[in-house]
């Protein structure tokens, strides 16, 4: 009965693609396969120095960085990401986060990672959105690679939304709001920080230094699905 329910409902009110409007394909969520196809990668985890790894170099310890895909505004990726954060579309980011998992696992690019990390969302900022985008983001990695999910890291402080702000004023606006409670859990392990978009770098570097400064010895690699030119 669901299903016939279900195949009716699908033929009434067909799902489109969130960037294209296109009708979607059955095995086809949230955008189609060319729209998909069509995301420009950076291809930065093919080299080293990338340019992600030259805005944050210096401001926090890490083995390694890239971001996925190119994000400018008004771009494909731009309204995924939008859709995923603001309109209530979570699965977007597994999505993302399977596409970008399963496109790196053949480079070797999680070889040396034991856990992954999304950067933390303020409780309140959580409950008010009902979900930390971040973190599905980092599901759908799992789901890909096979390497587990931790939420350890915490953010005990809120930050103000720091679209207009200067580089000096987002490193200050996300100083210190991140915390690790119980580091013994991250001990000897190489951790994958995931974020949705690096732009100036500030959240990640505030919570890469949290790790620094609780495990000085332990290794971090940072991914994020966007990252701004």
């Amino acid at each position: 009965m669901t299903g016939w329910l279900n195949d009716i409902l699908n033929f009434a009110f067909p799902a489109t693609c969130h960037v294209c409007d296109g009708k979607l394909a059955p095995h086809e969520r949230f955008a189609c396969s060319h729209c998909l196809t069509a995301l420009p990668r950076t291809g930065y985890h093919r080299r080293s120095p990338n340019p992600m790894e030259e805005r944050l170099a210096g401001k926090a310890k890490f083995i390694k960085a890239t971001g996925h895909f190119f994000y400018t505004r008004g771009s494909a990726l731009s309204i995924l990401i939008q859709d995923m954060k603001y309109r209530r579309f979570p699965g977007i980011g597994e999505m993302l986060g399977r596409i970008a998992g399963e496109e790196l696992f053949a480079s070797g690019f999680f070889a040396d990672t034991d856990i992954i990390l999304p950067v933390p969302m303020h409780f309140f900022k959580q409950a008010r959105r009902g979900y930390n985008q971040t973190f599905h983001i980092a599901k759908g990695i799992s789901e890909a690679t096979g390497i587990p999910v931790s939420t350890v890291l915490k953010a005990s402080r809120p930050h103000k939304t720091q679209t207009s702000m200067t580089l000096q004023q987002r490193l200050d606006n996300t100083s210190g709001i991140f915390s690790l409670p119980d580091p013994s859990t991250l001990a000897n392990k190489g951790i994958l920080l995931i974020d949705d978009v690096c732009t100036t770098g500030s959240t990640l570097i505030s919570a890469a230094s949290t790790i620094n400064k609780a495990l000085p010895a332990t290794s971090i690699s940072i991914l994020t699905i966007g990252v701004t030119f």
